[in-house]
């Protein structure tokens, strides 16, 4: 999230009205609802996660163990267990 100068892109009469509530102080808009992202979608952290999801859960099918795969990727074992799990109801 990057800050704005309120003058720079408001009405004077909005900032002013703005000024009666906070006057210097710093305000937070949240993103209208139909403009927001889920969660990682910015930042590509959604996209990365599901690759390396799938990737533990092809690795297991090809032989590697829990406890080798929770080693490789600094996961525990029950977070290897749920990504499995999680993989083989989309396969």
């Amino acid at each position: 999230m990057k800050y704005e100068k309120a003058q720079n892109i408001l009405p004077q009469d909005v900032i002013e009205l703005i000024q009666q509530y906070t006057d210097g102080g710093y305000l937070y808009i949240p993103t209208k609802g139909e403009n927001k992202k889920a969660w990682g979608e910015n930042s590509g952290a959604k996209d990365s996660l599901k690759a390396r999801n799938r990737e533990i859960f092809n690795r297991y099918n090809e032989g590697i163990s829990i406890k080798e795969l929770n080693k490789q990727y600094y996961l525990t074992e029950h977070s290897i267990r749920r990504i499995i799990r999680q993989e083989k109801a989309i396969a």
